[in-house]
């Protein structure tokens, strides 16, 4: 895998910049999508732009594979390598989906509501799929149990029923930019505001709240 790959990457104003990346560094990108992704306890904005550019290279070797010397050592290494890619893209995709069923109406709420330029947190075919979710899941609950029911009580909330992520959890990251005056805990009336710096390199198990927009940027990485 040695052709290098066209990638159109969205900085934090929503602006489109195209940048080259070799093969590891694209499969690099996938490894932190997949890690930020397994990690987080919210759904992160999708990458479908990596994942697309990553399918188009498995396609790349298999096929370099395909026409390669049986019985070389090198092919049974190379092997092992799209076999390792492809389970990173799996597991990323379907950690996504397992998001998306758990937090439903959440999801679509903030995709609904999100403004003009702000990137989307959905792929369309994860918009789809989650749009078929819900409405499966209402008429599942009409036909199972609301129908049954008194008629003021056949109604669901379901952005009130659905627990939304919970952003105060603790996670692991490691720093990859310099960030300095982090508000770790804002001021009350028994303590005072806490604000650290974070330098590169080092790691920290805080409350995914406050580090969430350096995710989002790539400062910070989930470990």
């Amino acid at each position: 895998m040695t052709e290098e790959t066209d990638f159109t990457e969205q900085d934090s104003d929503g602006d489109s910049e195209e940048v080259v990346l070799t093969p590891a560094e694209l499969i690099g990108k996938l490894e932190q999508a997949w890690l930020n992704e397994k990690f987080s306890p919210e759904l992160l904005e999708n990458k479908c732009e990596i994942v697309e550019c990553v399918i188009e290279q498995l396609d790349h070797m298999e096929k370099n594979l395909r026409r390669a010397k049986k019985g070389d050592l090198k092919v049974s290494i190379h092997h092992m390598e799209v076999e390792r890619i492809r389970y990173v893209l799996s597991s990323y995709l379907r950690c996504r989906l397992m998001k998306i069923e758990k937090f439903f109406p959440h999801v679509l709420e903030k995709e609904k509501t999100r403004s003009k330029g702000e990137p989307s947190i959905l792929s369309p075919e994860e918009f789809a799929f989650a749009k078929e979710y819900m409405a499966n899941m209402e008429t599942y609950l009409k036909n199972v149990a609301l129908r049954h029911m008194p008629p003021n009580l056949q109604k669901v909330d379901l952005l009130r029923s659905v627990p939304k992520p919970d952003l105060d959890s603790y996670v692991f990251l490691r720093v990859k930019e310099r960030q300095e005056n982090i508000l770790v805990e804002p001021e009350t009336d028994e303590q005072s505001e806490y604000v650290i710096d974070l330098e590169e390199g080092s790691q920290h198990l805080i409350r995914y709240k406050t580090i969430a927009p350096l995710v989002a940027s790539g400062a910070v990485q989930l470990i």
